[in-house]
Order: structure tokens, then C-alpha cells, then sequence
């Protein structure tokens, strides 16, 4: 049996390299880097796909977050709604615009922003909430978004995660404001670098947000904004126009793959992932929980599984933010951050691995 990854991109790319190739020298013939037929083209497929107006392409998934934030006017005095448990970029974001992020304790199990504790952390100063739809799984957001309606808040949903996830046959992205994904190369659509996309159904608003991630403008040394540098290039959309061909059938093996950890996989120290019966999840990470999590790992390490840990600690507790003098003691966030653990999740991910990750986490004591 050849040696198990955490997740394998070498794999991935065999199977569309004469394409991608291809594009690629073509796009270096062409002399047209930045800005140009490529990303036009994602921008409007990524759109069609999911069912929106609009897609507006930019350099990472924190760049989406950040720029939905500065169209919405988002800054100091206000405060955004979000999970603590997640990358920390989505309550970097935040912070990046003076404004203060607020968490709301997480689902103990999905793992999702729990939407019954968001009301009651609503002021006078709150503007926005971002949900995140962590691991591939949608979070409860159309229940999210009848309380945003309710005290006209804007939401802004973090994707990062979770493109091709829906909740109620509806395409996460397309239930707030905007939809942001990110194209980190492991994500369930991602390319050879770093990109990002964000989605919307206003075209006033597309049109700020194209002007946001080009210097605040489309005119050449006409800035209406302070802006920033956040450009999907054109080798990297030319990546994504190829996976997004296929990004169906990536998603239907890692849900395969998925539904077999779980059929193989049995033993009470472990607490499989949940999924939500009107939710269809992508299964970016395949999260396990363990009570004694660095016992298990040791245990992994010496059978020659590769893990990770998605994450080890709440945001609030972040160094980073120290200086927010948060006091939150949030149970279940708390309490998952010590238990949770990914196993080796992609698409190329064999049948023989699968079997033998299952069989050896089943002898585990």
C-alpha cells in the first residue's frame, strides 16, 4: 500500500494536467495576465453554477470577507456576529475594518455557528453576522437569515469551506448578501495558489466590490475607494474553469469516501461527523472527536496516518486579539477545540487506505 496523505494535489492534477497545461502556456503566450477572458468567464460560470447574478473574483477567501465588509460600511463602533470556531481569518476580518467581532457558541455537532445563541448578542452596534458553513456541512442558514431580516442585519456567508454544499437544495452563497468562497488548493474547488470569489444578487453592489479589489477602481488612475490589490489572475481562473468542469464529480467521491469512513468505522471512543438531514454536505474535512486526543494521535502516528486539527483553539484565546479583553468561556467551542481531529480526506483518496485508516482507528483502545 503506498504512504496515506493528509491530502494529495499531485493526484488531482494528473488527471487534468494536458488541459491545465495547455491553458497555461497559452495564457503566458498571450501576454494577458491580470484581469482579462479567463476570469471574465469563471466569474460568470461560478455564477451560473450557483445560482446568482453576480460573481466578482479576487486574490483569497479573506480578501472576499474583507471586501464584502468594506461595501457593506463596516468599520470602528460596529460589530459583527460570528463563530469561534473557524480559521481565523473570518473574525480577522473583523478587526481589519475597526470593527469587533462577537462569538456565538458552536453546535456541538456540526460544528456550526449555534443560531439560537445569535439573538441575544445583538446591540445597537451590531451591523452584520457571518456564518460559517464549516467542513463542507451548511450551517442553519435560513434560520440565520430570518433573524437578520428580523433586525436588518446584513449576512455574509464564509464558503470557504463549502462549495457545493446546500441547505434545502440551495447552494450555500446564496442565502445572504454576499457568498464568499475561498480557492486554497485543498478546498473542494481550488486552484494552484491562492484565490477567492464572492457572490451576489446586486448589481450596485458588484460593482463596488470590483472596484474594491482593483485599488477602489475599474479606470486607470481613477480611485473612488481605498482599495486593494486583490486580483484573481488569469492562470489561476483558467485552473478553476477546468475543476469546475468536474467539481461534481469531486464532490461525489468525497462524499463517498465519506459514507465509507462511516460504514467501516466503529468504535465508541469515537464520535463520527454529523450531518444535518436537510443539509448536503461537501465533506471538506472529515472531522472525528476523540476524548483523549493526544493519545489518539500518538496511536496514528505510529500506524502511519497522517492527520491535522481544524482547530486547536478557540479565536477569542488567540494571541492576536488579546488586546480585545474578551471573557468569553464558550463550552461547546471550548470543549470541541481538545477533541476534534481530520483524517485523510480527498478525492483520490483508495479504497485500500480507506479500509486500512478504518480498520486501525477501530483497534484503537
Amino acid at each position: 500500500m503506498k504512504k496515506i496523505k493528509i491530502f494529495d494535489l499531485q493526484e488531482q492534477y494528473k488527471t487534468i494536467s494536458k488541459e491545465v497545461n495547455k491553458n497555461v502556456l497559452d495564457i503566458l503566450s498571450s501576454g494577458q495576465y491580470i484581469l482579462g477572458g479567463n476570469l471574465l468567464k469563471l466569474e460568470e460560470k461560478f455564477a451560473n453554477h450557483i445560482g446568482t447574478k453576480y460573481a466578482i473574483g479576487c486574490n483569497s477567501g479573506t480578501d472576499a470577507l474583507l471586501i464584502s465588509l468594506r461595501a457593506m460600511n463596516i468599520g470602528p463602533g460596529d460589530e459583527v456576529i460570528t463563530s469561534p470556531f473557524t480559521y481565523f481569518a473570518t473574525a480577522e476580518v473583523i478587526a481589519l475594518t475597526g470593527a469587533r467581532p462577537v462569538f456565538a457558541d458552536i453546535n456541538p455537532h456540526t460544528f456550526n455557528i449555534n443560531h439560537k445563541l445569535i439573538e441575544k448578542l445583538i446591540t445597537k452596534k451590531t451591523k452584520a453576522v457571518i456564518p460559517v458553513h464549516l467542513y463542507g456541512q451548511a450551517c442553519e442558514i435560513i434560520k440565520i437569515r430570518k433573524i437578520c431580516r428580523k433586525y436588518n442585519l446584513i449576512l455574509i456567508e464564509d464558503c470557504a469551506q463549502s462549495f457545493g454544499a446546500k441547505m434545502n437544495n440551495q447552494y450555500t452563497g446564496t442565502f445572504g448578501q454576499f457568498g464568499c468562497f475561498s480557492f486554497f488548493p485543498t478546498k473542494n474547488l481550488g486552484c494552484a495558489g491562492d484565490g477567492g470569489m464572492i457572490v451576489t444578487n446586486s448589481l450596485q453592489k458588484a460593482k463596488i466590490l470590483k472596484k474594491l479589489r482593483n485599488h477602489g477602481g475599474l479606470a486607470r488612475n481613477i480611485h473612488e475607494y481605498i482599495g486593494y490589490n486583490s486580483r484573481l489572475d488569469e492562470i489561476q481562473a483558467s485552473i478553476l474553469l477546468t475543476k469546475l468542469k468536474i467539481i461534481n464529480s469531486i464532490n461525489k467521491k468525497r462524499i463517498g469516501i465519506a459514507k465509507k469512513y462511516k460504514k467501516m468505522i466503529d468504535n465508541k471512543n469515537i464520535r463520527l461527523p454529523y450531518q444535518s438531514s436537510n443539509a448536503h454536505h461537501v465533506y471538506n474535512q472529515f472531522t472525528i472527536r476523540v476524548k483523549n486526543r493526544n493519545s489518539f494521535i500518538k496511536y496514528l502516528e505510529r500506524n502511519q496516518i497522517p492527520y491535522s486539527i481544524y482547530y486547536p483553539t478557540p479565536i477569542y484565546k488567540q494571541k492576536a486579539f488579546k488586546a480585545y479583553n474578551y471573557k468569553y468561556r464558550l463550552i461547546n467551542t471550548e470543549k470541541i477545540t481538545k477533541e476534534c481531529i481530520s483524517i485523510p480526506m480527498y478525492p483520490e483518496l483508495d479504497n485500500d487506505s480507506i479500509e486500512y485508516i478504518s480498520d486501525i482507528i477501530n483497534k484503537y483502545k
